[in-house]
């Protein structure tokens, strides 16, 4: 059985043992942003992710809304203050700040979400995800359907995590298509995961530069890269949830990242007594995916891969060896 599984019928196990002791309302768990929400659907779904938690554990939750590194900080200790028995934290920026925090506060229990350290206190839990095996496939894709031989991703910073994303897809163009160039630029700036006018200014020059097809890879300058999209009329990949719908015609695929699950699933354990849970998620345990795979939602997600049937069943065929073992994938981000 999975994690993502275990933790679901471990987490119903505790919450029943719960209730018969606690009240909800003796329970609060709290979410804290790296950064503000806003448009940003990877933000979106860690609150999803505490609304659905709450409800599944029958517990009161709070969402704080991050803009600066001390924000973050102070939001952590209110959380701590105000008794969260339980504080999501979403993305590397916290790793510091709970190194610092979670020795001094040892009855309030710490997930953090998409990024992990070592030599971690009992009170400190991670769930992680294995994004390269999703951004293969979206290579497999671009390498199937590029009509230039030249093909592009965007991230927003030069760091090794994503490099899971890029890394990922130049490698999953490069198997079906070796001949093929894989243009990786970087947003960067000040603010590289929300600032969608860089972003575009990317997806711009690369497609000036030959390529037709570009991942984006760059949290909330998404937006910037699909109205490029839009405006030059070329096609591209995107992450974390279906935007199909929201530019039709012009996205491909996108890795599905299953953070609400993943929180659900975590903070079941957590409340079962589990000590510094740590969870690897890709896409055997469902943590990672691709519409390309979803049987039941592909022909209405609007997603312009529906129509390329042959390279649906090549992305299918790819994940089943990705899943049983038989393609084994190095995680960029340890790579040398």
């Amino acid at each position: 059985m999975g994690f993502v599984k275990k933790c679901l019928v471990a987490g119903a196990l505790g919450v029943a043992a719960l209730a018969t002791n606690a009240r909800a309302a003796d329970n609060l768990f709290v979410y804290v942003s790296p950064d503000a929400i806003g448009v940003n659907a990877f933000l979106q779904m860690g609150k999803a992710g505490i609304e659905a938690a709450g409800k599944k554990y029958g517990a009161d939750v709070k969402t704080y809304e991050s803009k600066t590194a001390a924000e973050r900080l102070d939001n952590v200790n209110a959380a701590i203050n105000e008794g969260a028995n339980i504080v999501v934290l979403l993305g590397f920026e916290f790793n510091d700040i709970v190194k610092q925090v979670a020795p001094t506060a040892p009855d309030t229990q710490f997930l953090i979400v998409d990024q992990c350290f070592d030599e971690r206190p009992d009170n400190v839990h991670c769930a992680v995800f294995r994004e390269y095996e999703a951004s293969y496939l979206m290579g497999v894709a671009a390498g199937m359907l590029t009509q230039s031989k030249k093909v592009g991703v965007v991230g927003a910073l030069d760091i090794p995590f994503l490099h899971r994303y890029t890394d990922g897809y130049a490698q999953g163009v490069k198997s079906v298509a070796p001949d093929v160039n894989v243009d990786i630029r970087w947003v960067g700036g000040e603010n590289p995961f929300a600032d969608p006018v860089r972003a575009k200014e990317q997806a711009v020059a690369m497609h000036a530069a030959g390529s037709d097809l570009i991942f984006t890879a760059t949290a909330g300058g998404d937006y910037g890269v699909f109205e490029a999209a839009k405006e030059g009329n070329f096609k591209v990949f995107s992450v974390d949830v279906n935007h199909c719908p929201e530019l039709p015609g012009h996205i491909i695929d996108m890795t599905l990242k299953r953070v609400d699950t993943a929180m659900v699933a975590a903070i079941g354990g957590i409340l079962n007594g589990e000590k510094k849970t740590m969870a690897s998620l890709g896409l055997k345990e469902g943590g990672m995916d691709a519409m390309a795979l979803e049987d039941a939602d592909l022909a209405s997600s609007q997603c312009e891969i529906a129509k390329h049937p042959e390279v649906v069943e090549k992305m299918r065929s790819v994940a089943k060896s990705i899943e049983d073992g038989s393609l084994k994938l190095e995680d960029p981000m340890f790579a040398k």
